[in-house]
């Protein structure tokens, strides 16, 4: 016949304080979702100036130039804000996501 050691019955009782807290305790939180923003949308726009007398040609290459450079800045532009928009509906997702795992004591 073995011998029990009468320890061991109370050990239950005595761990249960401990598995009770871990149980109740929230996970660590984790952070939002966040999108690196493209490095076209970070760089600034910069349009052609005229040379101090300018010609007709001048002009007409500064004309084409700067369209062409509008263009491009409006799509870093663009590219800035869809970036944004995106990240902004992540977080939100992540929001309504986490809100329901909050832990709670179980009822007896």
């Amino acid at each position: 016949m073995t011998h029990l050691f009468h320890w061991i019955r109370l050990a239950p009782i005595a761990f249960s304080a401990t598995i009770a807290s871990c149980a109740v305790s929230p996970p660590p939180s984790a952070a939002p979702p966040r999108l690196a923003l493209p490095q076209a949308a970070t760089l600034p726009c910069v349009l052609p100036r005229l040379p101090e007398h300018p010609t007709q040609a001048d002009l007409e290459i500064a004309y084409v130039e700067r369209g062409a450079r509008l263009v491009a800045c409006e799509s870093a532009r663009a590219l800035a804000v869809e970036t944004l928009m995106a990240e902004r509906t992540l977080q939100d997702r992540w929001g309504r996501e986490a809100a329901p795992r909050k832990y709670r004591l179980p009822l007896p």
